[in-house]
């Protein structure tokens, strides 16, 4: 069989299957992750030579150079009929490995994703930095899309999106969406984020937040007046601040730490959990920044901040715990499992009586 065309029968399981991802790796049958479990598609172990000859000649040639230069690449790839994916071509044990992504056709909406509804009104803010945070496959690039699509039904605005690679296709709608992909676009991310804001968005979208000067450049774009939307590999509320502040010399911190706390204006951190009812649900936990937080940020007292959420509520923050007594009196997690995820227990059982 044509390397080629066994690539592409890979890629047509996986989402046969409805699976997320095909994993090529060196000494193991092609397999696919569903619904966060691992299941093996393919009956002989690949060698590492017919990973790189399989994956290597569909990346963009600038990832095909970063992958003869740096021995690691991200590339996305168009299959007539099938679809659009997310390449990474790396190396592990001293040979060729691949995680490929099958990237969504349809743009989700927010409703679909059965998040809190709290979580709808980031769409609704104006100026400012929201930050998704979560692991990877934890659905921030999701979630960050149906933000995108709620602006787009709703406001005539010009939106600029950043990604490597673009993940969703949107289409204009109310907005006028300019969708620049890392790579192909842009040589990187502050490039880009500097061209864009050439561009006098009113929305920009970055899809991670990678290098401080991508960070700095985004943050003092929230505080300009844009509203800058973008994701970090992050756990929770305080994680995600301390991940911007931390990522610059210790010299520099304290004054990205006030710049943070007057651009900043939503934290939101997901999780996706096992459901009863069938496949995965996120728990989430979002703080809208008031007063208070922008203290602790400005004093770095970040142990604060879960009582933040507590205590703003009333404008839409919600504690992991309050996220986790949801699910469980919806049906979808049992009580002693929503207390293993629980960060805070003796909250949660208060929630629970409640």
């Amino acid at each position: 069989m044509p390397e080629s065309e066994k690539l592409k029968d890979f890629l047509a399981e996986l989402l046969r299957r409805g699976g997320s991802d095909l994993l090529l790796v060196h000494g193991v049958a092609a397999a696919i992750r569903m619904d966060g479990e691992v299941q093996k598609i393919g009956e002989l172990p690949l060698e590492g030579s017919e990973i790189e000859s399989l994956v290597q000649p569909i990346l963009t040639p600038v990832a095909a150079a970063q992958y003869r230069a740096m021995q690691i690449a991200d590339s996305s790839y168009r299959i007539p009929g099938l679809g659009r994916f997310r390449i990474n071509l790396h190396r592990e044990r001293g040979q060729a490995a691949a995680t490929i992504r099958a990237l969504p056709v349809k743009v989700p909406l927010l409703g679909e994703l059965r998040l809190p509804v709290e979580v709808g009104n980031l769409a609704g803010l104006r100026r400012g930095l929201v930050l998704i945070g979560g692991a990877a496959g934890a659905g921030k690039s999701t979630t960050l899309a149906a933000l995108v699509n709620e602006i787009n039904k709703r406001d005539a605005r010009h939106i600029v999106t950043i990604e490597d690679p673009v993940e969703y296709e949107h289409q204009h709608v109310r907005s006028v969406i300019e969708q620049v992909e890392v790579g192909t676009d842009a040589p990187d991310f502050p490039t880009a984020l500097r061209a864009a804001l050439r561009q006098a968005p009113d929305v920009l979208v970055v899809g991670e937040m990678r290098d401080p000067e991508s960070m700095a450049i985004a943050v003092s774009a929230a505080e300009t007046g844009h509203l800058v939307l973008s994701t970090l590999h992050t756990t929770d509320v305080s994680s995600s601040i301390s991940r911007i502040s931390d990522s610059f010399p210790m010299e520099r911190q304290n004054t990205i730490r006030q710049e943070l706390a007057m651009a900043i204006s939503a934290v939101l951190t997901q999780t996706l959990l096992p459901s009863r009812k069938g496949g995965r649900i996120p728990g989430v936990e979002l703080l809208m920044i008031g007063y208070g937080a922008r203290q602790h940020i400005r004093r770095n007292a970040l142990q604060h901040l879960h009582q933040e959420i507590t205590m703003t509520k009333g404008k839409g923050s919600i504690t992991f715990e309050e996220s986790l007594s949801r699910l469980v009196k919806d049906g979808h997690l049992e009580r002693d499992e929503a207390m293993e995820y629980a960060a805070h227990p003796d909250d949660l059982k208060s929630l629970l009586r409640l």
